[in-house]
């Protein structure tokens, strides 16, 4: 049985007006996001650092605290944002 997956809270920090690469991570989560929902989560883009190439994501719903969630976060979404976002180089799950 899936749960319920909340819709996305806004950004904990603001996005910079001139931000070019959040809504480029942004575009690449929405293509994942489907598979994400599918198991029950969801994937939320919390924070880019343009200066340093890292997008902060957080893990909400079904994928929350699962042990899979690190095969999925490098495996999947890191390497999907990193080939799209060349700028990207890494990719960092909060709480």
């Amino acid at each position: 049985m899936t749960e319920d997956v909340r819709p996305p809270s806004p950004p904990e920090f603001p996005v910079p007006l001139t931000s070019t690469l959040w809504p480029r991570v942004e575009e690449v989560l929405d293509r994942i996001r489907p598979y994400v929902q599918s198991d029950g989560g969801y994937v939320e883009l919390v924070n880019v650092n343009e200066e340093e190439g890292i997008a902060f994501i957080r893990f909400q719903g079904a994928c929350s605290g699962c042990p899979s969630s690190a095969i999925t976060l490098q495996m999947g979404i890191e390497n999907e944002i990193r080939t799209s976002v060349p700028e990207i180089k890494q990719v960092i799950a909060v709480e």
